[in-house]
């Protein structure tokens, strides 16, 4: 149970909805309360939606950072679906269009190979096994279902990992459009970093280490410097490392 709450790490710290919000929370709850009833079959289910979930929270700030490489990707799609794929206003609303296992191959646009990408994609078919009348429970004990969450997270590190350029990408813009305080949707540099970094991006924790680990001082020729330092200091206010990054 421990090791399983580490995904939360790489989870929203806010959302575009307090729909979203709730469903999330009521993923959680889901795994929590079946597996400490010793469900462990449907902890199994929740505990899959919320690694889908993450999944697709990476391709929606894949979408953000890399729109034209996105698009390039979706050669071989309806037409239909590439505009739809493109206007989804939600990371949840790319699977109206998509099946389970093609929304990795966006994976790719991160660096992420074929091998990788079908490791990633292998527990939707033992999830889909799961999912019809087999007859047969698969997570009958907590040494099967901690094994399967122990190799989950393994492959949320690993995706975490590749998406550092796009974080990076994505604080460097946020950073540099913003050096016209007047512009500013908000005055206090805190909330402005809340609303149109954190919020805007779907960021997580993991995520918030990147943009903490950003060398704000490469910018320092850029006019405006002055302002990105005080947003990227306001960043690093609102989001310290927690005791856990820091012993690291």
């Amino acid at each position: 149970m421990d090791e399983a709450l580490e995904l939360g790490e790489y989870l929203p710290q806010s959302f575009a909805s307090a729909g979203e919000q709730a469903y999330l929370g009521f993923l959680w709850s889901a795994f929590e309360t079946n597996y400490r009833a010793e469900r462990y079959e449907f902890a199994s289910l929740a505990f899959h939606l919320l690694y889908m979930s993450f999944v697709s929270f990476s391709i929606w700030q894949i979408r953000l950072a890399r729109p034209e490489q996105f698009a390039m990707a979706m050669v071989g799609f309806r037409n239909e679906d590439e505009g739809d794929l493109m206007a989804c206003e939600s990371p949840f609303k790319f699977y109206d269009r998509l099946k389970e296992s093609q929304i990795f191959r966006f994976l790719k646009l991160i660096g992420c190979t074929n091998q990788q990408v079908g490791e990633f994609a292998k527990f939707v078919r033992r999830r889909n096994k799961i999912a019809h009348p087999t007859g047969t429970v698969f997570f009958n004990d907590r040494a099967a279902i901690d094994a399967e969450i122990a190799d989950m997270l393994r492959e949320v590190r690993n995706i975490e990992a590749h998406m550092r350029p796009v974080i990076t990408e994505l604080y460097r813009r946020f950073l540099t459009e913003r050096t016209d305080e007047e512009l500013w949707a908000y005055s206090d540099p805190k909330d402005e970093v809340n609303a149109n970094l954190v919020h805007a991006n779907y960021m997580s924790a993991a995520d918030l280490a990147f943009c903490r680990d950003f060398n704000i001082q490469a910018l320092n020729a850029e006019v405006g410097f002055a302002v990105m330092e005080t947003l990227h200091q306001s960043l690093a206010a609102l989001y310290p490392p927690d005791e856990v990054e820091a012993a690291a």
